[in-house]
Formats: structure tokens, C-alpha cells, sequence
């Protein structure tokens, strides 16, 4: 069976782009794949943080995947496994500094931060941090990495690490991981269509993939339809927007009714509201209900967890044996 690696930061809240970016697809995977999954704190180090707040938060996402069906033998936490950092360090010197430079989401995490700060605190870290996403991969010699269009960029940058590490020691030891292209629903704003769905942007312009019903409807029902400079017989942005979620959602039969609708004219904003927020109630409500029964019994879950992460851990350890091999490190007995 061929193996996947992917992995989420815990960044707080799940929001419906995330779940149907990413999530969604980590659970359909799972029945043809050796599957393994990690929420990535090491990751969140990048940017500022808490510490509480990344311990509570890296936790919260656990128990957010594991209600949204992905399974707990499958589910590890990064820093459980501390040989993603020694394969880091070791593959940070095949890989140059050039390659680095032209990582386009440094620059843009970069210029985010330098907005809301203009003196902020850019670290190495996440200049760096391309290179331990690329022992996040090849620690486990994952065949696959299930990736959007635009994030092929840092796949491709783990695949050049793989060959250096292969051509300068000689063997061909790691395999060059490929992209796993997903159809991923570019979902927008409610609040402003004009704008990504971001948790960054505020709790206005996502909806919590776990949140109150009362909320996502409220939510749904203000959401920017049309601003007005909209050509005539054109869909604008907002709703567009609405009708992809009500396609991510499943609800195909409305989608086409009101497709149908608003082609010949009669569409009414209302019930394409009013639909939308029904199919986003239908998806999340089991979700719901799974995290209530996994938080009735946290101490259960976390042990389940730290398990899994020793059991994957095992993998790690392995290869980093082999690697001290190949390097010529001194071996750890």
C-alpha cells in the first residue's frame, strides 16, 4: 500500500475551507492509503505565539480531526516525534540557501507580519521552515502528499532536498515524494467575497467548522451577495461564493434547482441563503456530535494519541539510524 503524509498546523479554530481544503480528502484517503497525519506545532513556532495558547490549541485540533473522521492510529503530534528536527538540521545542509530565498509564503508571512508591525520580529524559523516540511515527508518516505496547485512549490523543494541528500551520499535512499493534486473549493469571505476565507482576517470572515448553528446561520444569512457593480447576467462574487459551498456541501439537487434559477432570472438571494445554511447545519451537525462524545472522556483520547505517536515514532527512529549511517554520524546505541 502506498503511504501519505500530510499536516495541519493548530492554528485554532477549523473552518469549512479548511475542512473541505484538506480534511475532507485526509478521510477519503484513509481506505486506499498507509495514511499518516500530524499536527504540526513545530510549525506554529514560526509566527508569534503563546505557549499555552499552542498547547491548547494543538490539542483542540486532535480532537477536530478525530470528529471529522480521520483515525486516531493515523493521527500523530509533531513534536511527539523530535527526529523531524534532527532530519531537519541534517537536511538543511543540502539544501541551499538560494532555494530558500525563493519560497514564496516567507515572503508572504514576511510582508503579513511587517503590516501589522512594522519593526516585527521576523524569525529563522520561518525562513527555515521549508526544510523541516521536507522531513516532516521524507522521515517517513511518503510516496504521496496530497496538495493544492498552489502549494506544490514546497513539494517540489522536498523532492530537490531528496535528490541532493541521495547524490551526495551516494545511495538512493530517499524517495521523491509526489503531489497528490486535490480539488480544492476556493472559498471566499462571507463578509468580504473580495477576500480569501481566513481565520487571519477575523471571526466575521470564516465560519468555524464546529460553530453554533444559530451562528453559521446568521453568518450565512448576511453574507454579501451583490455590491452592485455586477454586469447584468453575471454571478457576483458573493454569490458565487454561495454556491460553491453549497456544492462543497453536497447538496447537488439544490445547486442545480437554483442554478436553474438564477440562469432564467428567478433566483432569490433568500433561498440561496436559506439553502446554504441548511447544507452547512446537515455537514456539521455529526461533527458535532462526535467532538461532544470525545471531549466527555479528553484523558482517553489524548492517551490514545501519545500511542499512536510512540507507534509512528518507530518509523522515525529507523530512519534516522539509517541516516547517521549514511552521513557519517555517530551512531546512537
Amino acid at each position: 500500500m502506498k503511504s501519505i503524509l500530510s499536516g495541519i498546523q493548530p492554528t485554532g479554530d477549523l473552518h469549512i475551507g479548511n475542512y473541505f481544503g484538506a480534511v475532507q480528502n485526509w478521510v477519503r484517503l484513509q481506505q486506499d492509503y498507509e495514511c499518516r497525519y500530524c499536527v504540526v506545532d513545530y510549525h506554529s513556532m514560526t509566527m508569534p505565539y503563546k505557549a499555552t495558547q499552542l498547547r491548547e490549541n494543538t490539542w483542540k485540533m486532535v480532537f477536530y480531526l478525530l470528529a471529522c473522521g480521520v483515525k486516531p492510529e493515523n493521527l500523530f503530534i509533531q513534536s511527539q516525534v523530535p527526529e523531524h528536527v534532527e532530519l531537519g538540521w541534517i537536511l538543511n545542509c543540502v539544501t541551499s540557501y538560494g532555494e530558500l530565498q525563493r519560497m514564496t509564503q516567507f515572503k508572504d508571512k514576511s510582508d503579513q507580519l511587517r503590516e501589522s508591525d512594522g519593526e516585527a520580529f521576523v524569525s529563522v524559523g520561518l525562513f527555515d521552515y521549508p526544510v523541516l516540511q521536507a522531513a516532516d515527508i521524507l522521515i517517513y518516505h511518503a510516496d504521496f502528499v496530497p496538495v493544492g496547485k498552489d502549494q506544490e512549490q514546497h513539494l517540489e523543494l522536498s523532492r530537490n532536498i531528496a535528490q541532493r541528500f541521495n547524490h551526495q551520499f551516494g545511495k538512493e535512499y530517499f524517495i521523491h515524494p509526489q503531489p497528490l493534486f486535490t480539488e480544492i473549493p476556493k472559498l471566499l469571505s462571507t463578509a468580504d467575497p473580495n477576500r480569501k476565507m481566513s481565520k487571519s482576517l477575523g471571526e466575521k470572515h470564516y465560519i468555524n467548522l464546529f460553530g453554533e448553528e444559530d451562528r453559521i446561520r446568521k453568518q450565512v444569512k448576511s453574507a454579501v451577495t451583490d455590491t452592485g457593480d455586477t454586469p447584468a447576467g453575471e454571478m457576483s462574487a458573493g454569490v458565487k461564493n454561495l454556491f460553491e459551498i453549497l456544492r462543497a456541501c453536497g447538496a447537488l439537487d439544490a445547486h442545480q434547482s437554483l442554478t436553474d434559477d438564477h440562469n432564467s432570472g428567478a433566483l432569490k438571494y433568500s433561498d440561496l441563503k436559506e439553502a446554504t445554511a441548511n447544507a452547512l447545519v446537515e455537514l456539521i451537525t455529526p461533527f458535532r456530535d462526535r467532538l461532544a462524545e470525545l471531549n466527555a472522556d479528553k484523558r482517553a483520547v489524548k492517551q490514545q494519541i501519545q500511542e499512536s505517536s510512540v507507534a509512528i515514532r518507530k518509523r522515525a527512529q529507523q530512519t534516522i539510524q539509517e541516516v547517521r549511517e549514511l552521513t557519517g554520524l555517530a551512531s546512537i546505541k
